[in-house]
């Protein structure tokens, strides 16, 4: 018996699932076809599968079309500080725009629960199984009751229970505190995007982040690019090491706190799990190996499928970043995972680039162009050393 079926079913209600379900049943044009029924399958409330709430951080020229009722946030300068102060501003013709993960999934998913062709199911989804012409799905509700779910196309967005085999993982690790201050330390204008004025591991690195809301509110977060993630209190004592040392806050008290842990591997994530079943969001692909950013990826590898349904294409997700970027990143984490990169890496992309041309090639939209000079910037002989390991280095597969 099936329980309900659908033209589009999408496993998971968060970034990468809302963003293709938004976009799948926009109102069509006259020539498109016509949008698809669509069951969008998420855990129960008090389930433990729910990922906690987090900021999502992408740059975009103005306007965007989150500006109105989505971004918290945004910021027009930037600031790098390197391990002995000194600082740059970089400003930007893009802003860096900030959207909580609550606000999004609270107004995105309420606006696709009131489309008709939509439908919501709260359920733990414990199977899917490609079948002649679609897909099935197998799902419980909060009672244990079992489900059976149907749809031509599924598209999966739940993180991947082990990572695809690579030359180098690394994780991007972090815990990071909402602050209010009793007096004004905060600049509102200007987001402090890497501050390496902290410990540095063996391999890899750390910075602060400091994205300030109003001169008397920010985001204050260590983060890591290393092997492991670190014990809670780790974290804690690096942030007030900083905060002591390096951005003295004067009375202040914590309102909120974010943590996870991102993964940044050179290994290839399949996009397709059977005929008529894909992967889409970080399951797909969609995290630079080499930033940790997915946001903005996530929106263009929606765009893209939305687009070849309405074309009546098979809407197979595209790569989220091209094979050139893809290699600059393999590169620079085989740097980053022997010691040959670390802080002065990113501060010399900084300070010998224009601003936007560093900006472009973090987002992935940097042209070859951009990227020759990019390299030319970097300790050449340290990654042409890496890059011409990558042949040699076994992929080994790791557990997240």
């Amino acid at each position: 018996m099936t329980d309900a079926a659908a033209d589009v079913l999408i496993v998971g209600a968060g970034a990468a699932g809302l963003s293709l379900a938004r976009r799948l049943t926009a109102s069509a044009k006259p020539d498109d076809h016509a949008p698809p029924s669509v069951i969008i399958v998420e855990p129960p409330r008090e389930s433990l599968v729910r990922s906690p709430d987090r900021t999502w951080c992408f740059w975009e020229s103005e306007p965007g079309e989150y500006d109105d009722s989505l971004v918290t946030a945004r910021w027009n300068r930037l600031r790098i500080t390197t391990r002995d102060g000194r600082r740059m501003l970089v400003p930007s013709q893009r802003a860096y725009k900030m959207i909580r993960s609550v606000d999004f999934l609270r107004e995105v998913g309420g606006a696709l629960a009131n489309r008709p062709c939509v439908r919501m199911v709260e359920a733990t989804v414990t199977g899917v199984r490609d079948t002649c012409g679609g897909a099935d799905v197998s799902a419980s509700d909060s009672s244990g009751r079992p489900i059976r779910l149907s749809a031509r196309w599924v598209f999966d967005s739940r993180p991947p229970q082990a990572m695809p085999a690579a030359r180098t993982t690394l994780l991007q690790h972090f815990r990071g505190w909402f602050v209010t201050t009793r007096e004004e330390r905060f600049e509102p204008d200007v987001a402090d995007l890497m501050d390496f004025r902290t410990r540095q591991p063996e391999r890899g690195l750390s910075f602060a982040y400091v994205l300030p809301f109003s001169p008397r509110e920010a985001l204050v977060e260590y983060t890591e690019f290393s092997d492991a993630p670190l014990p809670e209190s780790t974290y804690d004592a690096a942030l007030e090491a900083y905060l002591d040392s390096s951005l003295p806050l004067g009375g202040f008290h914590v309102t909120g706190i974010e943590q996870g842990v991102i993964p940044m591997t050179d290994g290839d994530f399949p996009r397709r799990d059977g005929e008529h079943v894909f992967r889409i969001g970080v399951a797909g692909g969609a995290t630079r190996p080499s930033t940790g950013y997915a946001f903005a990826a996530i929106q263009r590898q929606s765009a893209a499928i939305a687009a070849a349904w309405r074309a009546g294409r098979i809407p197979e997700p595209p790569q989220a970043h091209a094979a050139r970027h893809r290699l600059m990143d393999a590169v620079m984490l085989r740097a980053l995972a022997t010691g040959r990169a670390g802080p002065a890496f990113f501060e010399d992309l900084f300070r010998r680039n224009p601003p936007d041309r560093v900006l472009r090639f973090l987002d992935g939209t940097s042209t070859p162009r951009d990227e020759w000079r990019i390299g030319l910037s970097t300790p050449v002989p340290a990654m042409l050393r890496s890059l011409l390991e990558l042949p040699l280095i076994p992929r080994r597969r790791a557990t997240t």
